[in-house]
């Protein structure tokens, strides 16, 4: 009885897809961006050394493909993660759908390339209207809102975070994706009077095909400084169709959403949720490896890569996670039944020695453990979901065709 585990290692690109030039992180484009390669070179180069030194190493990763998934994505070989001869099963997805963000990237991933153009807020003094705000203030009785405006979330909280705990208004920003973001202290507003404001808003913002309203819940003050919390929740817009999780449920295939994935596809499809921040889901991860049932599908994302690293062109702190997530998928590996199926992948890239603070429009590695596809070679998002279906002897629903 096969089991197939499906882990988004977020924004981990190995190179801008083919129209990355139509892209953009403030005046530059994203052609060029390799999230993998740059921190490969800064690491040699001797740029990446807070908290760590020398070259990057993801040995584990390097033997499933992923200087191979470079090399397919762009020709480049990176520093320290030499192509594999032999053994290694990998491909390399480019993306369809139009955008860079983490809906879409997924939705294709699970097998459902975006059908309509998301909505995005403009990047001018008002970012949201009146009419938007007037709505805000009277879902969440309020008297007016903080922000109104593109932002880094670490960033307006350094700048507005005394004023919103002071006035008891939110604090509204949004990015280069199309997401509504509230952030708001847990003591002074209240987590669960955020969940229902943003629960509130989200139909309203999804009927403008906004993609997800975040909650962003923080905690502190000015003297010992502001940091964001692990209750952040996201209410994300639903699927057009059916996806991956739906495919295996109605076969009777037990599921398990691990991170932000029961969010991001609104726990459909799903029998349970484990979240927490990415240490512990990889214990949750290697428990359920252990003890799992035979017959099931764990769909998981480790958000930090992105969170933490990417947005905030932290390449030093992105190299020691790779790392870190290198030693410890090598346990989970190590750990997986006879027939187990390990697909690792992306969603978008986040090249951290980029400009701007933005998503980056790249191709994904495709490495897998467990079964090999006819050919190593370019396919698209919506492959990965054919693939595992393929595996469990399900048949694809959608445009995708499955690699093995």
């Amino acid at each position: 009885m096969p089991r197939a585990i499906l882990l988004v290692m977020d924004s981990v690109g190995v190179g801008g897809a083919i129209d990355s030039d139509k892209y953009f992180n403030g005046s530059i484009s994203d052609s060029g961006s390799n999230t993998i390669l740059n921190i490969a070179k800064a690491c040699e180069s001797g740029i990446a050394s807070e908290g760590r030194t020398g070259p990057l190493r993801v040995p584990t990763l390097q033997s499933l493909g992923l200087g191979n998934a470079i090399s397919l994505s762009t020709g480049d070989t990176a520093p320290n993660i030499p192509i594999v001869e032999k053994g290694a099963a990998y491909a390399v997805a480019a993306p369809v759908s139009m955008g860079k963000d983490t809906i879409t990237g997924h939705w294709e991933l699970a097998g459902v390339p975006l059908d309509c153009d998301w909505h995005y807020f403009p990047d001018t003094d008002k970012a949201f209207d009146t009419e938007l705000v007037n709505l805000i203030c009277d879902l969440g009785k309020l008297e007016g809102i903080l922000g109104n405006c593109h932002a880094s979330g670490t960033e307006i909280l350094n700048e507005l975070g005394e004023e919103h705990c002071q006035s008891g208004n939110p604090i509204c920003y949004t990015s280069a994706d199309s997401v509504f973001q509230i952030a708001a202290h847990e003591e002074y507003f209240g987590l669960s009077r955020l969940y229902d404001l943003c629960h509130l808003l989200a139909p309203y913002l999804h009927k403008m095909n906004v993609g997800r309203v975040i909650a962003r819940p923080f905690i502190g003050n000015n003297k010992s400084g502001w940091s964001r919390t692990i209750n952040r929740r996201d209410f994300a817009m639903a699927p057009p169709k059916k996806i991956l999780s739906e495919w295996m449920q109605e076969d009777g295939i037990a599921t398990l959403a691990l991170g932000k994935i029961g969010d991001i596809f609104s726990m459909r499809g799903f029998d349970r949720l484990i979240k927490g921040e990415d240490v512990q889901l990889m214990q949750a991860l290697e428990s359920e490896i252990e003890t799992g049932s035979d017959d099931s599908f764990i769909f998981g994302n480790f958000v930090e890569f992105d969170t933490l690293y990417g947005h905030r062109r932290d390449i030093s702190g992105y190299a020691k996670a790779l790392e870190w997530f290198d030693t410890e998928i090598s346990k989970i590996i190590s750990k997986l039944r006879k027939d187990d199926f390990l697909v690792l992948t992306a969603d978008h890239g986040n090249d951290p020695t980029w400009s701007g603070s933005e998503h980056t429009r790249e191709n994904v590695p495709i490495l897998m453990v467990g079964a090999s596809p006819n050919k190593n070679k370019k396919v698209n998002f919506v492959d990965v979901a054919a693939t595992v279906a393929n595996y469990m002897s399900l048949p694809t629903i959608g445009p995708g065709k499955s690699l093995l």
